[in-house]
């Protein structure tokens, strides 16, 4: 499946129930893309957590609060609009909004925090890399965040178990990564009627995605990334996409789907 990838692959998978992996170069540095707002999410709620942000607040939305090009939905709002935090959180997972990433990053405490974080929870390797003091050169070799299939499948997992800072929160996140818009790709190899939490990342070299996949024989987790691409087109007949398509089917057909 990825011996004639024109490109870097890493994949980790493993069924919840049996234990049982796949990893092929699992433990692999590779871009996270729009994944990194999985570890945005868990420091923003351990904030929630001890009560240094409330997650019932309002927040006044100022263009300046995170100075990038305009796109996406929150930088159609009007200057001193108000938007709920829940709301603000459903923006940067479910649709992938940048503006609300990076004020859910500011809001988070910075990328410092975040990978204090990080770090705390044994996750070495995840880092947030985009607007964080010391780490330009990073930055430039894997953009906004970096981590391995590993790592990120593992972070999800966390949350799954209701591990991920306590059983209230990780229930709040699990349900915001089951709410994505985005599902053209290894959520499009899943029956509809089948629960899936998942977050995905692209640019124009890497191709990613993690899903953990509620299925009727038990639950299962994967985290396809991609790296330095020679085909960098945006069609749906791309390799990176098609890869994570066929990934997602092949694990489906051996662990999800009814005997």
């Amino acid at each position: 499946m990825t011996q004639d990838f024109r490109g870097d692959v890493g994949i980790y998978a493993k069924h919840l129930i049996s234990g049982q992996e796949i990893d092929i170069r699992a433990d692999s540095l590779f871009p996270t893309a729009s994944m990194v707002k999985v570890p945005i999410m868990l420091s923003l709620f351990q904030r929630i957590h001890d009560d240094s942000l409330n997650y019932d607040s309002t927040l006044m939305w100022l263009p300046e609060l995170v100075n990038y090009p305009r796109g996406g939905m929150l930088s159609s709002f009007q200057d001193s609009a108000t938007i709920s935090l829940k709301k603000l959180i459903s923006l940067m997972i479910t649709y992938s909004d940048n503006h609300a990433s990076l004020w859910c990053q500011n809001l988070a405490g910075g990328g410092l925090e975040i990978n204090k974080w990080l770090d705390t929870h044994g996750f070495d390797k995840t880092r947030m890399n985009s607007r964080t003091p010391d780490r330009k050169d990073d930055w430039e070799i894997y953009g906004w965040g970096q981590t391995t299939p590993h790592e990120m499948a593992a972070l999800v997992e966390l949350i799954h178990n209701n591990k991920a800072i306590s059983p209230w929160a990780s229930d709040e996140m699990y349900h915001y990564l089951t709410r994505i818009f985005w599902d053209d790709e290894a959520l499009s190899a899943i029956p509809r009627t089948v629960q899936v939490a998942s977050k995905q990342g692209a640019v124009n070299a890497s191709r990613s995605e993690v899903v953990l996949v509620n299925a009727p024989q038990g639950d299962y987790v994967f985290c396809v990334i991609t790296n330095n691409q020679e085909d960098q087109s945006w069609e749906d007949e791309n390799e990176g996409f098609v890869l994570l398509r066929k990934v997602s089917s092949v694990l489906w057909d051996a662990w999800g789907s009814t005997p």
